[in-house]
């Protein structure tokens, strides 16, 4: 960049968000600080905070910066294959130090709704929501599910029980044995009987 030539608006913001994510990956949210990241990025510590008033605010921006939510809907062909990819899927990224960075985030906006708010909304929980709609959509049009289960208690049920394993047992990574259970015993069983029940 030429002396003198200020970054500006989205160019800013970019750089801003790759010094933040490369801090994040570095030290994890614990070490990221505001200085650092504004040193990454060639900018004052004033253009972080116009835009994120927050430290968590911006982690949580970073974080989505990182995070692959593009990553398309398994298609296995049978909605128990596909159900235990995204639930293998789901634990590995939980399990990994990416997850590790997620957990730290999710203990800072502990205590403010607004920053847990906007954490589900960036960190990939509206696409992986998605998904699940998509996966039960599928099996819909296969004639695997009725259409009563296409709705969203069913749909975040996975999920839900993964998350409680890691609360519950604080284990680094659920066995897969009990990613089957989950599906074998619980989601599928529920899946096919919202027919029944209307």
């Amino acid at each position: 960049m030429a002396a003198g030539q200020r970054r500006r608006g989205a160019e800013l913001e970019d750089a801003i968000l790759r010094a933040a994510a490369e801090e994040l990956t570095a030290s994890g949210y614990a070490g990221m600080t505001m200085d650092k990241v504004a040193r990454r990025a060639g900018t004052n510590k004033n253009a972080i905070y116009r835009r994120w008033p927050q430290r968590a605010a911006l982690g949580i921006a970073a974080y989505k910066h990182l995070a692959d939510t593009r990553t398309p809907t398994p298609d296995t062909g049978s909605l128990r294959g596909d159900a235990l990819e995204l639930l293998r899927r789901a634990n590995a990224t939980w399990s990994s130090p990416f997850g590790a960075i997620l957990r730290d985030l999710l203990a800072a906006a502990a205590d403010e709704p607004a920053l847990l708010e906007l954490l589900r909304e960036q960190a990939g929980g509206r696409a992986m929501n998605a998904a699940w709609f998509t996966l039960l959509s599928r099996a819909v049009a296969r004639g695997e599910a009725p259409p009563e289960a296409v709705q969203p208690r069913v749909a975040a049920l996975p999920l839900m029980l993964l998350r409680g394993e890691y609360a519950l047992r604080g284990i680094p990574s659920v066995p897969d044995e009990v990613l089957v259970e989950i599906v074998d015993e619980i989601f599928l069983p529920l899946v096919r009987g919202r027919g029944l029940t209307h």
